[in-house]
């Protein structure tokens, strides 16, 4: 299997952006996607530096791909969309059905797990507009991909986020704002202050969900390292690890050796765990509530 880096959630600072990637270029992943996925009004970098570290990891040997916003919701958002489908030397990853109609046709691309491909039918009208690749949805059971991935069209390949806060949904309104009691076009660009969210617990203190401008995700970080084996049996071609503030580059090394079996699963989860900047979770991969973790028997 091969290994991708996902597109940056987070609003950092540019050169926080800039030295992430300048370390992975030198990090065992195959893939890694690049671009602005949440808010058009992050402005640290411009396409022309994503552009640039693009060009970057691909003289390293990365494959590179352009991610889309989710949610597009202006003209200057259209406006980006535009020159990203038609860049003409990446690939793009399609993460609203508006990219998908642009790039439709014109070029393969990526079927982005913001897409939320939950039939054959569905997959199968997206590979005929050109999709090569298929990110599955975030919350997708082992037993509804299994049967996706009996089925999917030849020469499709297959990707699951492995690592990371779940991005579980997306909003018009920017709930980083509100919770400095500002509006949405005067937000101050408060994200930047959170590298990895805005926790949000419970009133009882327990950790719920992460906010992330109109981003809301998972509170813990879903891990599917332990089923690496079985979701190479399975037939998925390509695992994802979501960046982080801290100890990204660690924690892909530490996949690519699972997968590579130089160390074993539970060993790996054993040196992941410290890493990671809340505790771990795999419900949803058991058909289980979210922020579960099952543990795989001895």
């Amino acid at each position: 299997m091969k290994l991708s880096l996902g597109p940056l959630f987070y609003y950092w600072p540019r050169q926080m952006v800039v030295d992430l990637y300048e370390q992975i270029a030198a990090v065992p992943v195959d893939i890694v996607y690049l671009g602005e996925v949440v808010c058009s009004r992050r402005h640290e970098l411009h396409p022309t530096d994503w552009l640039d570290l693009a060009q970057m990891l691909a003289d390293a040997g990365k494959e590179v791909v352009l991610s889309t916003q989710a949610l597009v919701e202006s003209e200057s958002d259209l406006r980006l969309l535009r020159r990203l489908a038609s860049n003409g030397r990446f690939a793009v990853e399609a993460n609203d059905m508006g990219a998908v109609h642009l790039l439709s046709g014109k070029t393969r691309f990526v079927a982005g797990p913001h897409l939320n491909v939950y039939n054959p039918q569905t997959l199968g009208m997206l590979t005929e507009l050109g999709a090569s690749r298929w990110v599955a949805p975030l919350e997708m059971p082992r037993a509804m991909l299994e049967g996706m991935l009996r089925v999917k069209p030849p020469g499709l390949t297959a990707e699951v986020f492995a690592w990371g806060r779940l991005p579980l949904a997306f909003s018009a309104r920017c709930f980083t704002a509100r919770r400095y009691n500002l509006s949405k076009d005067n937000c101050q660009y408060r994200c930047i202050a959170h590298p990895d969210g805005l926790p949000l617990a419970t009133r009882e203190g327990q950790p719920f969900l992460v906010l992330n401008g109109i981003q809301t995700q998972s509170a813990a970080l879903y891990c599917l390292v332990e089923e690496l084996p079985e979701l190479a049996r399975l037939g998925v071609d390509i695992v994802r690890v979501s960046p982080q503030s801290l100890h990204t580059p660690a924690i892909a090394s530490l996949f690519r050796q699972c997968l590579d079996a130089a160390i074993e699963p539970r060993e790996a989860v054993r040196q992941l765990e410290p890493l990671a900047p809340a505790r771990l979770c795999n419900g949803f991969w058991h058909a289980r509530p979210g922020f579960e973790h099952l543990a795989r028997p001895v």
